[in-house]
Order: structure tokens, then sequence, then C-alpha cells
């Protein structure tokens, strides 16, 4: 088994290169498909939004108070609030949530 864990090693560098070189070196005229060149647009934001989503239910306590912490961020994005306003926020509704549930428990 170790002597082969060399050879996966490399065949996974290689498949890692190749996915990064040959869009390169393939496409080298402007992309002119309009269909084509949204989906390139929305990739970067589809990606982020596909490993932090599960990151976001999983990271807390409970699951109620990430859902509401998570509409709440949705909510103040949507009306402009900064990226440090929106964390700040989302941290204390998580807090709030959870401190309550944990009060509603004990009665």
């Amino acid at each position: 088994m170790n002597s082969k864990i060399y050879i996966y090693i490399f065949a996974m560098a290689l498949v890692t290169y190749l996915i990064r070189v040959l869009p390169l070196t393939l496409i080298r005229k402007e992309i002119k498909n309009q269909t084509l060149k949204s989906f390139l647009y929305y990739v970067p934001y589809v990606t982020l939004a596909v490993m932090t989503f599960p990151a976001i239910l999983d990271s807390t306590q409970s699951t109620l108070s990430a859902i509401i912490a998570l509409i709440t961020a949705v909510a103040l994005a949507w009306w402009g609030r900064s990226l440090f306003q929106v964390a700040v926020i989302s941290c204390v509704v998580v807090f709030v949530v959870e401190f309550a549930e944990k009060i509603l428990d004990i009665l």
C-alpha cells in the first residue's frame, strides 16, 4: 500500500494541474456565446454558496438558530448592510436563539 501512495499523489497532482491548464491552452479567443459567458460569470458565486451553506447549518448547536441567523443575514444583505454588520448581527442572533432555547428547556 505504501508504495502505491506516490502513484496516487502523482495522479491527483496531474489531474489538478490539467484542470487548471487545459482551459488556458485550449481557449485562446474571446468567448462570444452569451449563455456560456453568463454561466462562467456565476460559477464563483454558486461555488461559494455550495461550500458555505452546509457549514452554516452545521456550525451552531441547533439547526433552528442557524436557519434564523441565515434568514437574518440574507435579509440584512438584501437591504444593503455591510458584511461586518451582517456577520455580527447574525452571530448575535445565533447567541440569542440558542440562549432562549436553553432557557425554555430549563422551564
